[in-house]
């Protein structure tokens, strides 16, 4: 057996593992275990952020369009704090990121040494990991090492995915033992969930008796790679698909049985659709809030009187939020596939059914024109996008920011294939999407990644645009500038008819920013801010075939801004707003179906 330090045998586990990049912070809490990727026989690329927080958006955005785990590593206290938005955002996602963070040695622990939380008990920052991973470990001997690090993979890469955290005392990290690193394969399953056959033909008889039946596709879908079975499913059944917000790209968009997305801020023809049908198939969607219209009856969703088929690998998720007709715990690719093979040849007559769903999308794509084609600068949220989307190879992959500019993206930009469209879905986190865009491009250096985000998203993060040029990873990002986080001050207006806190602006209230195209420059990226319609589209074609990082700023009304909202938001009303918005909230409020 091999005499290894702490660090070492982190470091050559994580080769070991597939790990292909390793990105953080090396602060103090951290450096005997950094110090180990520079040795031949565990050196990984290491990623310097300028942000904690950032390490993990990183490690995120790269499983997104890889399914393959990496790493963020950063040191104690602030640092190993400052990652708690990655780890939020991938726990409430479902995506995998091994979080390793220093930690107090273990004879110093609750002394209150530098950066120590340990005024309620020693060393509480693993309490803080633990609302926002799906498990944590304290590695407390050099021994352990290597049997942590095989349940930490295990527990990433089974069942439903989860961020992980692991804490390495320093000096565990700084002594040596005799160990036997363990071979991942011999540590995980084989294979993948397959679904009970009772469930399967419940699922089945259900299926025979719907004349409105509608697939909701969600982020678990495209974890398991179940694009290919739904598009059978629809196409077998003639059935049309509505998406969330992460299943988004799980089934192609120029399909005749693509009916949009679901949601506040999905679409009107996705909301008809699912909130019409009478069989609702839902596949790795866990129906949030977002997507689901507040379980307002009728809005987006009926259920009842729909009969619900739900399909999750996580046993919780079944029924928690609508009753199920059929609830499969299973893996999603899998049993999606036995309904299929089980279904008969040929189902009902679905053409008027279909022609229904025809005649809404001609409707909405009248009423998406609007915005989308409109030449009016500075410009709506929707025509950048419909440029962008003409200047860009179907595989594309788009990473969209908090906002309106995900709302935006998920309303007007078409995606194809699966892992092209990456977004914060249930976490929403401003500051994700710029060092997500940087991870997705170091996972797929071959296709073009393009960023769209809002200037306040944008300064969350803005410095990690530096990644792009340190990293040789080239991201196109398009930042869309209205000045403040419009978003907010939309629905500010809406339930007040004020707002505050929103507009970025000088102390006489003309709008605030900064210049976006030259701060871009700043950082050896090449950059433009866009002047006027004409050279709109022209402008983003030129960042993305140059082949290099880039940055685009686009001028973007604050009033022109949003997408559409054909859902509806569970936001109370102040009890001094009486008038119809007060009568109507707590008459929508009253239909909710998820008690």
């Amino acid at each position: 057996m091999p005499v290894l330090t702490g660090g070492q045998i982190v470091a050559r586990t994580l080769r070991n593992y597939g790990v292909d990049y390793v990105a953080g912070i090396p602060g103090h809490g951290i450096w005997s275990l950094t110090d180990a990727f520079l040795d031949d026989e565990s050196k990984i690329p290491f990623i310097q952020t300028f942000h904690e927080q950032s390490a993990v958006h990183l490690a995120d955005g790269y499983y997104r369009v890889t399914g393959r785990p990496q790493a963020a590593v950063t040191s104690i206290g602030a640092g190993a704090s400052n990652t708690v938005i990655g780890m939020g955002t991938a726990f409430t996602d479902s995506t995998s990121v091994l979080v390793i963070t220093g930690g107090p040695p273990t004879h110093m622990r609750g002394h209150g040494l530098l950066q120590e939380l340990d005024r309620y008990t020693a060393n509480d920052f693993p309490k803080v990991a633990e609302a926002v991973s799906k498990r944590h470990w304290v590695a407390t001997r050099v021994e352990e090492l290597p049997f942590v690090l095989h349940r930490c993979f295990n527990s990433m890469l089974t069942g439903r995915p989860g961020p992980v955290h692991l804490e390495v005392p320093m000096d565990v990290q700084a002594e040596a033992a005799d160990v036997d690193l363990h071979d991942l394969a011999r540590r995980m399953p084989v294979g993948r969930q397959h679904p009970d056959p009772e469930a399967v033909d419940r699922a089945v008889d259900v299926l025979r008796g719907a004349t409105r039946p509608v697939i909701v596709v969600g982020g678990g879908a495209i974890t398991s790679d179940a694009s290919d079975q739904v598009l059978a499913l629809a196409e077998h059944w003639q059935i049309p698909v509505v998406t969330t917000w992460n299943g988004k790209s799980a089934f192609p968009e120029d399909h005749t049985l693509f009916a949009g997305s679901v949601g506040q801020t999905g679409t009107i023809v996705g909301n008809a659709i699912a909130s019409s049908a009478d069989v609702v198939i839902s596949v790795g969607c866990r129906f949030t809030d977002w997507s689901a219209s507040s379980y307002a009856k009728g809005v987006s969703f009926s259920i009842p009187p729909a009969k619900l088929i739900h399909i999750d690998i996580d046993p919780h998720e079944i029924g928690k939020n609508y009753p199920a007709e059929v609830g499969i715990v299973a893996d999603a690719q899998r049993a999606v596939a036995a309904i299929v093979d089980a279904l008969p040849q040929q189902g009902s007559d679905r053409s008027e059914y279909l022609a229904e769903l025809a005649t809404l999308k001609r409707q909405w794509e009248d009423k998406l024109a609007g915005r989308r084609d409109s030449d009016r600068f500075p410009f709506t949220s929707q025509r950048p996008l419909g440029a962008l989307r003409s200047v860009l190879p179907r595989d594309a992959i788009i990473v969209a920011g908090s906002g309106n500019t995900q709302g935006a993206v998920k309303q007007t930009f078409p995606v194809y294939s699966p892992r092209t469209h990456l977004t914060s879905g249930g976490f929403s986190s401003m500051g994700w999407a710029v060092p997500a865009a940087v991870g997705a491009k170091l996972g797929r250096p071959d296709r073009p990644v393009v960023c769209v985000l809002g200037d306040g998203d944008f300064l969350m993060t803005a410095q990690e645009i530096a990644l792009s040029v340190t990293t040789g990873a080239p991201v196109v990002f398009v930042v869309q500038n209205n000045a403040g986080y419009m978003s907010i001050r939309g629905g500010q207006r809406k339930q007040t008819s004020r707002h505050i806190g929103t507009e970025f602006s000088y102390p006489d209230g003309t709008p605030y920013s900064p210049d976006f195209a030259a701060m871009g420059r700043s950082y050896g990226i090449a950059s433009w801010k866009v002047s006027d319609a004409d050279s709109l589209e022209g402008t983003l074609r030129k960042a993305v075939q140059s082949g290099e990082p880039a940055l685009v700023e686009i001028p973007t009304d604050r009033d022109a801004a949003g997408p559409w909202v054909p859902g509806w938001w569970d936001f109370p009303v102040p009890a001094y707003i009486t008038d119809e918005r007060q009568e109507e909230y707590q008459r929508t409020r009253s239909t909710e179906q998820h008690l």
